[in-house]
């Protein structure tokens, strides 16, 4: 009996089920993980960041929409860890599906890069895959809420907002993070770097404790951070320590201690979107920025030392780097044969030839 050969058309399939089933585990478990920290408006529970939105959207960048499956069934096994199988869920399930690959289709339709080595790539994610893609899954959620007479009308707008926001952190902050840690190439190189990302480390474990649980408000004190992290470590920096940070802060506002002791649930939810939208929001602009403008030097170094190199071929006679030697000498023959047809015609009466 022949031994029996995997070929392409035999793993795609494979890889794909693997895939889908990837997404769907890590929907589940974020989903696991977000609802561990929840807050009630007007009788509805949501969590300030619903994390499995972001690993919906990173799947399906890395992945491609082919994995859309996984979401949806990972979907169905948090909805079913909370409550039963009804005809609802099956709304629910079409909105948190719809909203991700909504997000992927405009990202990709945009030019999206998963490397947000551009400004334009953290604009996109923002404004299309975050607040304009979860316009979907909170319209259909909250509208399955007010159709079953689980919430009241007039209550739509307040819970509808605090649902379109979770879903928007989730993208804002979870999925850029994903996409550094699938593109990422290697660690640092040089031993300094190692201790500054170290010394960057400890002082943020001290301080962002101390900004979310001080009563005194001090949440500015870490946007210095974000800026030493953007600086220094581009999109990886930043947008880890913007995760940390924002899971401090929810940590805190969910236990109504530090600056948001005191305040109502409304006012809760406001403050801590408010913060960690701002936040996610510098974070991923400003180190988008920076990457594309050390891109660009990066290009014109490359480009102006290019040109050194030819200039110095040309300079000593020999072929610029790429450029066959035949030409170079054929340029050389034609300034030669010039110069002679200039000295050659000595019948000319007026010397023109030396003209």
């Amino acid at each position: 009996m022949a031994p029996v050969v995997a070929t392409p058309d035999l793993r795609r399939p494979a890889v794909s089920a693997l895939q889908v089933l990837a997404v769907a585990l890590g929907y589940y478990a974020a989903g696991r993980l977000g609802l561990m920290r929840e807050l009630t408006v007007e009788g509805a529970v949501f969590t300030p960041i619903w994390p499995p939105t972001g690993v919906a959207v990173a799947g399906l960048l890395i992945f491609g929409i082919r994995c859309w499956p996984g979401i949806t069934l990972g979907s169905l096994f948090v909805i079913m860890s909370l409550t039963s199988l009804r005809p609802a869920v099956i709304g629910n399930l079409i909105g948190n599906t719809a909203a991700p690959v909504c997000a992927y289709l405009m990202l990709r339709r945009v030019g999206f890069r998963n490397d947000l080595a551009r400004l334009r790539d953290g604009l996109a994610l923002v404004f299309l895959g975050a607040l304009t893609a979860m316009l979907l899954s909170s319209t259909i959620g909250v509208g399955l809420l007010v159709l079953t007479d689980k919430l009241a009308t007039h209550s739509f707008w307040s819970v509808w907002l605090a649902w379109w926001v979770g879903d928007a952190m989730g993208v804002l902050i979870v999925t850029p993070v994903l996409l550094v840690l699938h593109t990422i190439s290697r660690p640092f190189s040089r031993p300094t770097r190692w201790t500054e990302a170290l010394g960057l480390a400890l002082i943020s474990c001290a301080l962002v404790p101390l900004a979310t649980y001080s009563p005194v408000s001090l949440l500015f004190l870490v946007y210095p951070l974000l800026i030493w992290a953007a600086l220094r470590f581009q999109l990886a920096g930043s947008m880890l320590c913007a995760l940390f940070t924002s899971v401090m802060a929810t940590v805190a506002a969910t236990d109504g201690v530090g600056p948001f002791e005191r305040l109502s649930r409304v006012e809760v939810m406001i403050k801590l979107q408010a913060f960690n939208g701002t936040m996610a929001l510098t974070a991923l602009l400003l180190s988008a920025v920076i990457t594309e403008q050390r891109n660009t030097r990066r290009s014109v170094e490359r480009a102006c030392q290019e040109l050194v190199e030819v200039l110095e071929h040309l300079a000593a006679g020999d072929a610029p780097p790429g450029r066959p030697a035949n030409d170079v000498e054929g340029i050389d023959a034609g300034k030669d044969t010039g110069a002679g047809e200039g000295t050659q015609d000595t019948d000319d009466p007026k010397g023109r030839g030396q003209g």
